[in-house]
């Protein structure tokens, strides 16, 4: 029986909404790096996030940006600077982020994996 079959909703259904716009090796990253630290230029934020390459973060903050998460700021410098920031709808977010880590968390010390 595929995903289909056990839910019809699929295309519609909230949670995947929810993981098409999460989802993904970075953007979970990205947006509690913005969180914390506020409005972060591309370097400094690849800095933060060990491992990414220049085109995975590219992509996240484009997907991200297209999804209104976030907001990207050129400002008219030399040299440019751009600056990416979370917008005002995802600081709502991230206290449920902030759940699902304590959630975890406790999960794994009960299971004795911490």
């Amino acid at each position: 029986m595929g995903n289909e079959e056990k839910c019809p909703c699929l295309e519609i259904c909230p949670i995947h909404m929810v993981l098409n716009l999460l989802g993904g090796k970075w953007k979970l990253q990205i947006l509690c790096a913005l969180y914390n630290d506020g409005p972060t230029r591309f370097n400094t934020l690849k800095r933060k996030l060990d491992g990414v390459s220049n085109a995975a973060l590219t992509n996240a903050l484009r997907e991200l940006e297209e999804d209104r998460l976030i907001s990207r700021v050129q400002y008219n410098e030399i040299p440019p600077r751009v600056e990416y920031d979370i917008l005002p709808c995802c600081e709502t977010l991230m206290p449920i982020i902030e759940q699902l880590t304590t959630w975890n968390y406790e999960r794994m010390l009960a299971e004795g994996l911490l």
